[in-house]
């Protein structure tokens, strides 16, 4: 009779789970990078290109390498979001303060012009 044939022991389950581990605490670590193009031609004539870029790594290993994208995306971080509406805040006072200062110098232009109006006759 066989016997069935059986993985190495780093493959079985007991062992699985910490060897994943170990292998996504790694990449974690150290970052993984994976990069294509992907370009579709007729006749010599570039339709379309795609790239793509992928990189899985851990925030603080991002962060060491000079990526932060997502700490000024508004989506993305409650920050970001402050910021934004912090700066949309300041220029909408910014337009209601030229809007008042418009309105408060044209009675002035009107009277100015009738005066004017008053000085011709």
């Amino acid at each position: 009779m066989a016997t069935p044939a059986r993985f190495p022991d780093s493959y079985s389950s007991d062992g699985g789970g910490a060897n994943l581990a170990d292998i996504l605490e790694r990449v974690l670590d150290k970052g993984i990078v994976i990069a294509g193009d992907i370009r579709i031609n007729l006749l010599d004539i570039e339709l379309l290109t795609i790239k793509l870029r992928l990189i899985v790594a851990s925030i603080d290993k991002a962060k060491e390498m000079g990526i932060d994208w997502w700490e000024d995306d508004p989506a993305l971080s409650t920050g970001a979001r402050r910021r934004e509406l912090a700066r949309e805040n300041d220029e909408l006072k910014a337009r209601i303060a030229a809007m008042e200062s418009a309105r408060a110098a044209e009675p002035e232009a009107v009277e100015s012009e009738g005066q004017r109006a008053v000085n011709d006759d």
